[in-house]
């Protein structure tokens, strides 16, 4: 049985970033913890059984946010950046040596819920995506919010919950690698270096990867 129930592994520009995804319900096939076990077990060398995930957040104790991984560290010594997610059928999980990442999914929706756009998506984010036809006005609206997710999920426990105070490039317009267009002063110059990397994965689930500079 392949160790990743047939998804294949892909390297993100910078060559320490690896992501991974694969359809549940097939038989065999692994859930996100599993399949981040596998992924870090492949880039460490150690057996998957070996790998010890921590689910807890570092700040608080409380169990929300990205795990850490206890055992084993990265081949320099280093701690492992990881995240993993489920949406639908869609398991994805990413493994990173230098860089904090996250892993945001989203199912796409024929319509916006009441009040969900305007604390997603900022006024800017709103009118592009009213000019869309609504199809394709769909798959952008579950983009940008599974972007938002990897961030949130990235960045882990701090003060910033407002989605809507960011404005990210447009998916279908950025070559599917999204930036923060945008913020707001307190986060500083360096949330441009910010890159959303959005994943080539079948069925009505889009998923993306948030990497931090």
């Amino acid at each position: 049985m392949d160790a990743f129930a047939d998804g294949e592994i892909v390297e993100l520009p910078g060559g320490d970033v690896r992501v991974v995804s694969t359809a549940r319900g097939r038989r065999g096939s692994p859930g996100p913890e599993l399949l981040l076990r596998r992924l870090v077990a492949a880039g460490a060398g150690v057996p998957a059984d070996d790998v010890e995930l921590v689910p807890s957040c570092q700040t608080c104790g409380a169990r929300h946010g990205r795990p850490t991984v206890g055992y084993p560290t990265t081949p320099s010594g280093a701690p492992w950046f990881v995240d993993a997610g489920a949406a639908g059928d869609l398991v994805v999980a990413t493994a990173a040596t230098r860089r904090r990442v996250g892993v945001g999914l989203e199912l796409v929706s024929g319509g916006a819920l009441e009040g969900v756009d305007e604390a997603a998506l900022h006024a800017s984010e709103r009118a592009a995506l009213a000019v869309l036809d609504p199809p394709e006005r769909a798959r952008a609206r579950a983009t940008l919010w599974a972007r938002k997710s990897a961030l949130l999920r990235a960045i882990g426990h701090t003060g910033f919950t407002e989605p809507a105070t960011l404005a990210l490039t447009l998916p279908g317009e950025d070559d599917g690698i999204g930036r923060i267009e945008r913020t707001v002063p307190e986060f500083g110059p360096g949330w441009r270096g910010v890159r959303f990397h959005d994943l080539a994965v079948p069925g009505a689930a889009v998923a993306s990867v948030a990497v931090l500079p």
